[in-house]
């Protein structure tokens, strides 16, 4: 065999290089490089060991053209999650992580107990830690407000307590339901781990737990991460492993519950920390949690919450969905609905000082608990209407089906009301009816 040696050939015509004939086999000795400056086309390029094959090298850039599909034949990994049928357009699982729909309020004061709401979704629960200033928040600048984000949640304090009883804690939280969950196959061989993303700023630094509480088997995992720099917005990436044991319904009950613990007593915190899925011990849960009550001049900050199937860094992590306000309150209202000012209604008197009324609302997650947030001149005479006012001193009976609720008021009395027809407003500034399908 003859050999030519050549340090380049170039083609005759200056446009095209044809390399043997049909039928030749063009061979490459083992040990030398082939390198490609321009185009390949193939119908096939496989491993050289038959088991590993590298595309390219670090910081090349791949494109694919418009057009063109990917196929995957076996198993694609490193690529988040494994259903690659599902990819949302708007954040799947995390409902209102923006912040931006607040139909109850946009400010407490003197928080001090129970379950508190501002923003729709997320739940302020507080024993023994404090008393506290919850808000939603505007965002004109930094960090998160760079990264596309105009509301928070805030918490400031405002009554320290940095002498924590054993049951003292506070809990920010957002529950989800079981049905929108059975894609993490939660119990199962091939449970899916999954990532939760959010941007924090608080004053106090150190340890912050993160726990997540799996309702229908009392199973839990907790993770921690550190407030690194003092009232400075961070992003964070938490890995959430799978769960192979416990079972999830599939119903509208509440599935997983993500919980942010902010102040935690010896009762949540003498145990060693469960990073791994298992029963909920309560020691166990918040081990290592600062105190961020010890001080007034305390604030957390919330925003950018999104919870991805699979498991990702903060370099491979999804940007974060954001909608439309109108889409973002629509399934806020699945859990919590406002009757709002002008005319909502009209009914019949049923005895001189009742009046009913029936009040449409969309499909909530389930039959709402509904309570009367005015009760000064709602009800006029549809004969007079504007003329005769009645205060409602009480809410007296509802009920609820598919397509809305009837409401029956009782009147103060004053003026007496004759049996009829009656149209039924409302010209307070607050709502009129707050209806409750939280889990």
């Amino acid at each position: 065999m003859s050999t030519l040696n050549v340090d380049k050939v170039d083609p005759n015509t200056g446009t095209a290089l044809e390399l043997g004939t049909s039928g030749d086999t063009i061979t490459v000795p083992t040990g030398a490089g082939l390198t490609v400056v321009d185009e390949v086309k193939t119908n096939k390029v496989s491993p050289a060991t038959g088991t590993a094959f590298a595309l390219g090298d670090s910081g090349d850039t791949f494109t694919v053209p418009s057009g063109a599909t990917i196929v995957n034949s076996g198993t694609a990994t490193g690529f988040g999650i494994t259903s690659a049928s599902f990819l949302p357009t708007a954040n799947p699982l995390i409902i209102n992580g923006d912040f931006a729909v607040a139909q109850r309020t946009t400010s407490t004061a003197s928080v001090s107990s129970g379950a508190n709401y501002v923003s729709d979704r997320f739940s302020f629960n507080i024993g023994t830690g404090g008393t506290w200033t919850i808000s939603q928040e505007a965002l004109t600048a930094d960090e998160a407000f760079e990264d596309g984000f105009s509301t928070a949640f805030k918490a400031d304090n405002t009554t320290a307590n940095a002498s924590l009883s054993a049951a003292s804690y506070i809990q920010f939280t957002q529950k989800i339901e079981a049905q929108d969950l059975q894609l993490i196959k939660y119990g199962s061989s091939t449970a899916e781990k999954m990532t939760l993303a959010f941007w924090v700023k608080a004053t106090k630094t150190g340890t912050n737990i993160i726990e997540m509480y799996q309702h229908d088997s009392g199973r839990s995992v907790s993770v921690a991460y550190t407030v690194s720099s003092t009232n400075t917005w961070e992003h964070k990436i938490v890995d959430i492993p799978a769960d192979t044991g416990g079972t999830m319904n599939n119903d509208n009950g509440a599935g997983l519950e993500i919980i942010w613990w902010l102040v935690a007593g010896t009762n949540f915190t003498s145990g060693s920390l469960q990073t791994s899925w298992g029963a909920n011990t309560t020691a166990a849960r918040a081990v290592g949690q600062v105190n961020n009550a010890d001080s007034t001049s305390n604030n957390v900050h919330i925003t950018g919450v999104q919870l991805e199937v699979g498991e990702y860094t903060s370099s491979t992590i999804p940007p974060f969905r954001h909608e439309s306000y109108g889409d973002n309150l629509e399934r806020c209202s699945r859990y919590f609905q406002v009757m709002a000012r002008g005319l909502v209604g009209r009914g019949q008197t049923s005895t001189t000082c009742s009046v009913g009324g029936t009040y449409p609302y969309g499909q909530m997650r389930a039959t709402p608990t509904i309570t009367l947030n005015t009760t000064s001149g709602i009800a006029s005479s549809i004969q007079t209407p504007g003329v005769d006012a009645y205060d409602i001193s009480s809410l007296d009976s509802n009920s609820s089906n598919y397509l809305g609720i009837f409401v029956k008021f009782v009147t103060d009395g004053s003026p007496a009301i004759s049996a009829g027809n009656i149209m039924v407003t409302n010209g307070n500034a607050n709502p009129l009816l707050l209806m409750d399908a939280e889990l």
